[in-house]
This record gives structure tokens, C-alpha cells and sequence, in this order.
């Protein structure tokens, strides 16, 4: 499992123009699911991504995680994370994980971190054209792949 996680001031996703998901402060979540990835990588990279001290102290270090913010967070499908360009110019996308195996990993990453948060995680609709908009705060882009 992949994860391209952006610090921001404000993101939202739409789909033919209508707003899915939106969020203040706090994290938005690019995922990627690849064949071999399992409840040990959705652990993994929830307890990562709650924990990870990207946001201000008083001091102006990074020093808090978006739970010590009380941030939200934004979750967007991406299978084009696992895109092979070695060869030619046409990414090969043969590493992704198909629907049937990427959509409840999706869904099941979605609801442990929504336990984990205590909070509603909006998102995109999986497998859709959608239009992502953010305010990148820093900028802050951190990527995450799972250890499983």
C-alpha cells in the first residue's frame, strides 16, 4: 500500500462538479493498493499517518500530528501511485490491484481510520474521474509505502 500524504490549509474532491468529500486543516490522503496488500498494511500506514508530526508547535517545529490538531482528513483513490514508467512513456498500471481487490481494502482502510480518528473520513468514490483541490500547507508532501 502506497500513500502520498499532503499537509493542507483546505482540499476537496468533486465529480461532475459536486463536492464528495471536503476538509479544513489537516491531511489528504492519496492511496494506492497494490495485489498483495492486507489488514498489516492498513495498520500499518493508519497508525502511520495519525502519528506522523508534520503540523506547527508554538515554536514553529514540526512537532504535533493531525490528532494533535484535532485535523481532518481526506482520503482519494489512486491507482496510478503503482505506475511503472521504466519502459516507454505509457505508465503500465499491471501493480495496482484490481477493483475487486482494492475496494474493500479501500473501504476497510477508510473505516479503521475513521475508529482511529474518532471522526467521519470523507473521500472520493473509487474508480471515478474526480477533481482534487488543495491548499498545500508548507508544502508538506510526505510519501508512505506499507512495510507488509
Amino acid at each position: 500500500m502506497r500513500a502520498v500524504i499532503q499537509r493542507v490549509k483546505k482540499a476537496n474532491v468533486s465529480i461532475d462538479g459536486k463536492i464528495t468529500g471536503q476538509i479544513e486543516q489537516g491531511l489528504l490522503v492519496l492511496l494506492g493498493i497494490t495485489h498483495d496488500d492486507s489488514q498489516n498494511d492498513i495498520d500499518y500506514l493508519v497508525r502511520k499517518i495519525c502519528g506522523l508530526r508534520i503540523f506547527s508547535d508554538a515554536a514553529g517545529k514540526m512537532n504535533l500530528s493531525v490528532e494533535d490538531v484535532d485535523g481532518d482528513i481526506l482520503v482519494i483513490s489512486q491507482f496510478t501511485l503503482y505506475a511503472q514508467t521504466k519502459k516507454g512513456n505509457r505508465p503500465s498500471y499491471t501493480n495496482a490491484a484490481a477493483p475487486e481487490i482494492a475496494i474493500p481494502l479501500y473501504d476497510a482502510f477508510v473505516s479503521s481510520l475513521s475508529r482511529k480518528r474518532d471522526k467521519h473520513i470523507p473521500t472520493g468514490t473509487f474508480g471515478a474521474d474526480m477533481q482534487v483541490s488543495l491548499i498545500n500547507d508548507g508544502p508538506v508532501t510526505i510519501i508512505l509505502d506499507s512495510m507488509y
